[in-house]
């Protein structure tokens, strides 16, 4: 029956139709604007009863868990390839322009030279007139006959050198067409390295997504794996496009060393990108792109296996809830110390926590001065995971600025003080523990997720089925820098883009690099938690900026300090959620309450109080809600603004992905 409605591998490919090949039957799967071919009956679901044989066979060959991973890498390709393109295009044309001006002086001075040689010619034929007129009117005359005319040289009795000339002379009229031609005919290269392709899905998608890409490389160490990349090559008629190569990924990379690189390179493994980071940047061009997954969350963002996360990343994992921004944080310090070896910055241009893995996408270039910032931006974190949760950042060295005699800054570097934090959490009594090494830039560009969105308003919903996820994601992660002051609101017309990406600041630090979660501060004082509009909407009135992260629904992003995040949560217990028991003796959340004290106010008498009056004052037992209440000396006025808390204006997003189907999530060894 299948031999009846299958075609041949030549066929136009249709998502669905039966494809017979040398014996075998394919089913093709079409995702974006790629079709790939997988052998009959291979599941393409995630169900965790699979069989073992079964689940190796979904994996091989078609993960559909991964197709937002997919739909944005094309994406934010595209949009940092036109960025590319145009700076090689501009490149070519200041080099054409200074090539043209070379061959224009050049020109000019032999212009002059022979003018010089014609004018001393004619001196010399107007002297030899002068003698011969002499000669002929004189009385003794050696030949009576006139002197023949001079012939006019022939090119085989010219000189060497003169030939060039004038042959050169005859032909620079016609090398300004020759050089628009090569103009027109020039195009910039745009190369593309899937370097763990598997099925080559990647790669027929940037191939043909990305119409300015001129090479696609798709690699893989598998025969098997090539082989199949080979035949979905065929099938898509991308052999112009797309080379399969068969090799052990780092040593593929590592012979790059020396060599004309690569504008972007795509890691994808299964498992941690951590092997491959270092000959990744060896095989990268200068401005080139690093896309970077990473899919080993147990060892990123987990505290179970801290001695492998520190082989692996160079750092030790965060605890609590934070911990995955702590694993892109881990990720992105991998790679930046990896390419600082080697005189290369990196400037994280977006970095997801997604589903089960982290996606990243980092610029790298050549420069020797950023690089030397690099310790200056590197963190340790002093955390207070067992307590409060409060947490302490500090930078390895410090970065200073000063400007030389003529007006231009440049940088000193200096060793950074003694700890920043006690061996106890200055608000609850608890131990802190360390985290880190870890980044401590920002993790996105702005600039360039603006781009990114604005390829979602010309591509097809069809081709692009998750662009709604990713317009809410990018959206979300773009508020974690600017705190919603670029957000586009509803109606408002987005702005132009310029294609060039505008690099970021090297020397800008993110000094509250984490997010915070209300439920766990409500839990560390025994009260009802505070809804989260509620609680942006109190720190916006004291002044500071809150959002929301991308990394987890239901958190917030802000620039508050912790002792003023305590102050508010005082202020919630006071104000709307009074404790219905008293907090046990030892615990986070009574040390805290007890550093709670009145505000004097002007004129009355300074009195001591003791931890129990503080605590009594904190938990509401002293009832004068019209006394000001003070935490560690912070006393601005707390007002709980849930309107000032919403962000209505900018429009409904997905900003959190909701399971489309049961058992969503990397798959499970069956039992």
């Amino acid at each position: 029956m299948a031999d009846a409605q299958s075609v041949t591998l030549d066929a136009s490919p249709r998502p669905g139709q039966i494809v017979s090949h040398e014996g075998e039957h394919y089913t093709t799967i079409k995702e974006g604007l790629a079709h790939i071919l997988v052998p009959d009956g291979t599941p393409t679901s995630t169900d965790p009863k699979l069989s073992k044989e079964d689940t190796q066979r979904q994996q091989v060959f078609y993960n559909p868990i991964q197709q937002f991973n997919r739909d944005l890498s094309v994406l934010a390709i595209k949009a940092f390839g036109e960025h590319t393109v145009l700076r090689k295009q501009a490149k070519h044309e200041l080099a054409a322009g200074k090539a043209a001006r070379r061959l224009k002086k050049k020109k000019a001075n032999r212009g002059a030279t022979d003018a010089q040689h014609e004018s001393s010619t004619l001196t010399e034929e107007n002297d030899a007139s002068k003698k011969r007129k002499l000669d002929d009117d004189g009385p003794a005359q050696a030949d009576s006959n006139p002197t023949p005319p001079k012939k006019a040289k022939s090119a085989e009795d010219m000189p060497e050198e003169r030939q060039e000339q004038e042959n050169s002379e005859t032909t620079s009229f016609t090398a300004p067409e020759q050089n628009d031609k090569k103009k027109a005919g020039w195009k910039p290269s745009f190369t593309i390295l899937d370097a763990l392709s598997a099925t080559g899905l990647r790669a027929l998608r940037y191939a043909q997504e990305i119409p300015f890409a001129t090479m696609v490389t798709a690699n893989d160490m598998s025969e098997k794996a090539t082989a199949s990349i080979a035949l979905n090559v065929k099938h898509n008629k991308c052999e112009d496009k797309i080379t399969a190569h068969t090799g052990n990924a780092i040593a593929y990379m590592y012979s790059f060393v020396d060599k004309k690189g690569f504008d972007v390179i795509d890691l994808d493994p299964y498992g941690t990108a951590a092997p491959f980071i270092d000959s990744a940047i060896q095989a990268i061009e200068d401005e080139g792109l690093l896309c970077v997954t990473c899919t080993d969350s147990a060892i990123f963002a987990s505290h179970g296996y801290l001695e492998k996360t520190y082989s692996q990343y160079g750092g030790l994992p965060l605890k609590g809830d934070p911990c995955h921004e702590g694993g892109l944080r881990l990720i992105l310090h991998a790679i930046a110390s990896s390419a600082a070896r080697y005189g290369m910055a990196i400037e994280p241009l977006l970095s997801l926590s997604i589903d089960y893995y982290v996606r990243v996408f980092v610029r790298v270039r050549k420069a020797p001065n950023d690089v030397k910032l690099l310790a200056g931006k590197t963190m340790i974190v002093y955390h207070c995971d067992n307590g409060c949760g409060a947490w302490t950042t500090q930078f390895l060295a410090r970065n200073k600025f000063q400007k030389n005699k003529n007006g231009d800054l440049f940088s000193k570097h200096s060793f950074a003080s003694a700890p920043t934090a006690n061996e106890h959490c200055e608000h609850c009594g608890f131990k802190t523990h360390l985290s880190g090494p870890m980044y401590g830039g920002p993790l996105h560009n702005v600039e360039f997720i603006k781009r990114v969105l604005a390829q979602l308003k010309e591509v097809d919903r069809e081709t692009y089925p998750t662009m709604n996820r990713i317009e809410g994601m990018l959206r979300t992660a773009m508020e974690e820098i600017t705190f919603g002051t670029e957000s586009v609101k509803d109606g408002q017309e987005p702005e132009k883009l310029d294609p060039l990406i505008p690099k970021a600041d090297p020397t800008e630090i993110d000094h509250q690099p984490f997010f915070l979660n209300p439920g766990a501060l409500s839990k560390v004082i025994h009260c009802s938690a505070p809804a989260v509009a509620s609680l942006r909407g109190a720190l916006r009135h004291a002044g500071f900026r809150a959002t929301m992260s991308h990394c987890k629904p239901g958190s917030i992003k802000t620039d508050a300090s912790w002792k003023a995040i305590w102050h508010i949560m005082q202020e919630w217990v006071r104000q709307k959620a009074p404790l219905k028991n008293a907090l046990k003796e030892g615990t986070a959340g009574r040390e805290i309450l007890s550093k709670t004290i009145v505000v004097q106010q002007p004129g009355a008498a300074a009195e001591n109080s003791t931890n129990e009056q503080n605590l009594a004052i904190a938990e509401g037992d002293i009832a004068n809600k019209e006394e000001r209440r003070s935490y560690l000396g912070v006393d601005f006025e707390v007002k709980f603004d849930e309107k000032l808390g919403k962000d209505q204006d900018r429009g409904k997003l997905v900003r959190y992905q909701v399971a489309p189907r049961e058992n969503w999530g990397p798959m499970a060894r069956a039992k």
